[in-house]
């Protein structure tokens, strides 16, 4: 059956929830209260509430231990086949328990449903979104607790390689004073979000050759008024819109209507990029990608032949 697709409000919510949960907790490394660490240990049945942490999975070759998966999950297309079994703040713990999983991947901020699993002795690997160095991390220890340590290394290699060339293009670019915008009202400038100077996200704009005009607001997301804006004004607004590709009607709208800022250095000058498409962010396997997209907004000459 074709499940219905979250609201644009629900899935603010939850990646909100996830960047505001995560500065208050601070840093944690992923726990697994399984065994693991090889493949005659390693789980059977795994569940996963956390969109990014399904991606990694599937990537290192886990994907056939995966029996359920987050309201969510998107991608990869064979994530869509698994039963839907809620997400962040609506698990469907009755659903998860007659799965018989014997590992649940769930947010750190999902107390309560932790205690619940545990309580029917399911092991829980806890993930709490970080830098973006811990997602090499995460890749590579799921590796060691579902018995694919080698596949593990090669993702997480690789995107090691491919941020390395990212980084290699930009380097010699100066880096541009930037708002990274990741949600807003639809053609309105309220509750305006944007990456603070911790978190993925963040560290995302660093390595495409930017300089995050919140980066002194040590948290990952800052809800940015227009008063803010005129006095950070940075000299460029790059908006990313995670889902389906903008058509060039719908990125000449969300350009235009940043005009009301005219003052703004970024507005002024012609610097309001929008970068649209699927895993801008997650931060999970196509991480680098998605950097590499940002880097080209920001810096396109260091892309050209």
């Amino acid at each position: 059956m074709r499940q219905p697709r979250p609201s644009r409000r629900l899935v603010m919510a939850g990646l909100l929830a996830c960047l505001a949960g995560t500065a208050v907790a601070g840093w944690s490394q992923p726990v697994a209260t399984s065994g693991g660490g090889g493949a005659q240990n390693a789980p059977r049945r795994i569940i996963s509430l956390v969109p990014a942490l399904t991606e990694m999975l599937f990537a290192i070759g886990a994907g056939p231990q995966v029996v359920a998966v987050s309201s969510y999950d998107t991608y990869p297309a064979e994530a869509a086949t698994r039963p839907r079994v809620g997400a962040l703040l609506d698990p469907d713990v009755e659903r998860v328990l007659s799965l018989t999983p014997d590992l649940v991947a769930i947010y750190g901020s999902q107390s309560d449903l932790r205690r619940q699993l545990e309580r029917a002795a399911i092991p829980v690997y806890e993930y709490r979104h970080a830098a973006l160095p811990d997602i090499l991390l995460t890749i590579r220890d799921l590796g060691r607790v579902t018995g694919h340590a080698a596949g593990a290394e090669a993702v997480a290699a690789g995107i090691e390689r491919d941020l390395a060339a990212v980084r290699a293009r930009v380097g010699t670019r100066t880096p541009l004073r930037t708002v990274l915008v990741f949600g807003r009202e639809p053609n309105a400038l309220r509750n305006i979000y944007a990456s603070g100077g911790l978190g993925f996200l963040h560290d995302m704009l660093v390595a495409a050759g930017g300089v995050n005009v919140f980066a002194d607001l040590k948290q990952q997301s800052v809800q940015a008024t227009t008063e803010l804006l005129l006095t950070r004004a940075p000299d460029v607004i790059l908006e990313v819109r995670e889902g389906p590709a903008y058509s060039s009607a719908q990125v000449t709208q969300a350009v235009a209507d940043w005009s009301r800022l005219a003052s703004v250095p970024a507005v002024k000058n012609g610097r309001v990029h929008v970068v649209s498409g699927a895993g801008l962010v997650v931060p999970g396997p196509r991480v680098a990608g998605a950097v590499a997209r940002l880097a080209r907004a920001l810096h396109p000459g260091a892309f050209t032949p």
